[in-house]
């Protein structure tokens, strides 16, 4: 079947499905994202094998963590929000807002988040009452296929229409660069090849930056706290997580003894600069992230650079020759591995967490492990981030922890700086047409030029 009958299909199908969800209360929307999220958490133990028998990256045990958490915060995110019909009035300004689906969304997802990003984008799209057409990567189609079948399993019990989701079984660029031109809006989370397709498609689309999320440890900082956080999501599935923490900044002074903290918690600290330039060479070909590392554990890392490293180590953490494009290192790394470097001033620590995030990673997020509010709101004033966490790990960026108030996503828009053009976390009501009903304000209160220029 050619490329175009493909595409058609999937369309036409979705197509027929949207005119079917038209119709459907907010009551039964909201069965249908639950029902799609308890079947993927149901079997999130046989979807995170299979993911790590296709992909051969990350964590067998933190894939499963990642696939229920996200389908439990998520829920519990979108469960009694809004979508269908009136969703708010403003008896002041005398304004009624009534939300539409967008229509057919398409939802490119990477290799590293198989199971979650599909799952997540689906429910987004549902609420809203949209369809969906899933494009994964080729790397991860049987188990993003998968996922989609037990979603659909799971809307055929309740008596939904169907193809409300659907997949691309066999995945090209040209099928989904087809699709984007052809569908109502896109979801690209991915890489940057991709995203920029999507923002070159013609159609709406939200978009993602990469992650380099920076980590500043001030001198007030609870040290012990901050290894045992960043060392965690960093090491969670294999480092694959765009939102774990990446660079160690800290105080000059307190290097050797914040080093040691985090030694304690399972690091594997270099700072022979023949070692860490054995690392540099497998983690980076060329200037590019080397594939055969991505997602892979400590030890297949070590062998790889053919260093010996403790049996129990957690992380490696190198100590970076420079800040920004000075050291390849300050890139974006994949893997259970960290960077360090070290600051006299405050105001020097964010200049290396600015050049870093310039070099790669602009827009993301970056962590400060501070108790000094002049601080932290300095680093959120200077720093080109979307997301500025505060004495948590970096995962808490795309929420779903407790300590976090911002909204659980699989999709972190990295505003301008990434190239993006959203600039907070995505959620249905980004999936949204909302109308505005207008009624005359009786008698308004005009003011005089006056006033207006007063």
């Amino acid at each position: 079947m050619s490329n175009n009958k493909i595409v058609n299909e999937l369309v036409e199908k979705s197509k027929i499905a949207l005119k079917e969800f038209e119709g459907y209360t907010q009551k039964q929307v909201d069965a249908l994202v639950r029902g799609i999220a308890r079947a993927v958490y149901d079997n999130a133990e046989i979807l995170a094998k299979e993911a790590i028998e296709e992909t051969r990256m990350g964590v067998y045990e933190d894939k499963i963590g990642k696939t229920k958490g996200t389908a439990e915060g998520l829920w519990k995110e979108l469960k009694g929000k809004l979508s269908v019909g009136i969703i708010r009035r403003d008896p002041v300004k005398k304004l009624v807002f009534i939300a539409k689906p967008k229509g057919i969304i398409v939802a490119v997802s990477p290799t590293t988040n198989p199971i979650m990003t599909p799952m997540g984008n689906a429910m987004l799209a549902l609420k809203g009452r949209n369809t969906v057409i899933i494009a994964p990567h080729p790397r991860s189609k049987k188990v993003s296929t998968h996922t989609v079948q037990i979603m659909n399993e799971a809307l055929r019990k309740l008596g939904a229409p169907e193809n409300l989701i659907q997949i691309v079984e066999e995945p090209s660029v040209e099928i989904t660069q087809h699709l984007m031109s052809t569908c109502d809006t896109t979801i690209a989370t991915g890489g940057m090849g991709m995203v920029k397709a999507a923002y070159s498609s013609g159609k709406p689309s939200f978009g993602v930056g990469a992650g380099n999320v920076q980590t500043i440890l001030d001198r007030d900082a609870d040290y012990e706290k901050a290894a045992q956080q960043s060392i965690f999501a960093r090491t969670l599935d294999n480092g694959v997580i765009c939102a774990g923490n990446q660079s160690i900044i800290t105080p000059v002074e307190k290097h050797a003894e914040i080093m040691e903290v985090f030694i304690k918690n399972g690091a594997y600290y270099v700072e022979d600069e023949v070692i860490v330039d054995k690392f540099r060479n497998v983690l980076f070909k060329d200037g590019a992230v080397n594939g055969k590392a991505v997602g892979q554990s400590v030890q297949f890392i070590a062998n790889l650079a053919g260093v010996e490293v403790p049996e129990e180590t957690k992380v490696i953490i190198l100590k970076a020759k420079g800040k920004g494009r000075e050291d390849v290192l300050c890139q974006e790394k994949m893997a259970p591995v960290m960077i360090t470097l070290t600051y006299d001033t405050f105001e020097e620590a964010v200049d290396i967490a600015e050049a870093n995030l310039l070099y790669c990673g602009a827009g993301h997020s970056t962590v400060v492990y501070s108790d000094n509010v002049e601080h932290i709101e300095y680093a959120g004033l200077k720093l080109p981030v979307c997301r500025l966490v505060v004495n948590q790990p970096g995962i808490a960026a795309a929420a779903g922890l407790p300590s976090s108030g911002l909204t659980i996503t699989t999709t972190l828009g990295c505003g301008s700086w990434g190239n993006n053009s959203l600039s907070e976390n995505l959620t249905y009501e980004h999936l949204l047409n909302v109308i505005a009903i207008a009624y005359e304000i009786k008698n308004p209160k005009v003011p005089t030029s006056e006033e207006i220029w007063g």
